[in-house]
């Protein structure tokens, strides 16, 4: 079995990755909680309240989805690569670098949601997305380049199967930047609509090479029959 050198380096990108999702959290704040006990909302009007923030919690959904199917498609990728270099681990930077700026267009999509015509929110939200696929792909295609920093055994059809699977992340997220300067809820649901597709790859992807199962040994025919010849 490959001795794996990647622990380190996975470890620091679930870090990031977790100080990414809590910052989305940080980003929801219900108005009116600072005020005084007595001028707080009552039950009638809290419920109209928490709908009037449905931009917010969009935003955040789907911020929450797209990073939580990244960090899982990154670990993915780790189950293959099993050496690093400094190459790998300045993309793995670059690549965190964006995952930690998530939060910001998505406290600026939550703003700009509600007002239909106007576009920059979700044009910024879907391009930092563009981004963030074209270096996941930089990341996998430097470490899978002539299998160099891959396993001694991993399968080779697996990883022509992921390498396929991600040419097509730019691509759609480029649909979705697109849409942004047409209509922004439909580029916030194609988001989120992609995020549920990288959750689901089109087939299972094998890790290992299988070792063919060892074939019983058969007897000689000529040793066949001299058995059947001593049983007479």
């Amino acid at each position: 079995m490959d001795e794996k050198e990647t622990g380190r380096l996975e470890a620091f990108s679930d870090g990031v990755f977790a100080v990414a999702i809590t910052l989305l959290v940080l980003n929801i704040k219900i108005p009116g909680l600072d005020l005084p006990l007595s001028q707080l909302a009552g039950d009638k009007r809290l419920p109209e309240i928490l709908a009037a923030e449905w931009p917010m919690l969009v935003a955040y959904i789907t911020s929450f989805a797209t990073i939580g199917i990244m960090w899982l498609n990154h670990h993915r990728l780790f189950q293959y690569i099993k050496r690093t270099d400094t190459g790998l681990m300045l993309l793995n930077l670059l690549l965190l670098a964006l995952i930690v700026f998530v939060p910001v267009p998505t406290a600026l999509l939550s703003e700009y949601l509600p007002r239909l015509d106007l576009h920059m929110a979700a044009i910024v939200y879907t391009g930092t997305y563009v981004v963030l696929a074209c270096c996941f792909n930089l990341l996998w295609r430097y470490a899978s380049y002539h299998h160099r920093l891959l396993g001694r055994n991993i399968d080779a059809d697996g990883v022509a199967a992921i390498s396929r699977q991600y040419m097509f992340g730019p691509v759609f997220y480029l649909i979705a930047f697109g849409l942004a300067w047409i209509n922004t809820i439909a580029a916030a649901i194609f988001c989120f609509l992609l995020a549920l597709f990288f959750a689901l790859p089109g087939r299972s992807l094998p890790l290992m090479r299988t070792t063919p199962a060892p074939v019983a040994n058969v007897a000689p025919a000529e040793d066949a029959e001299t058995a059947g010849k001593a049983e007479g």
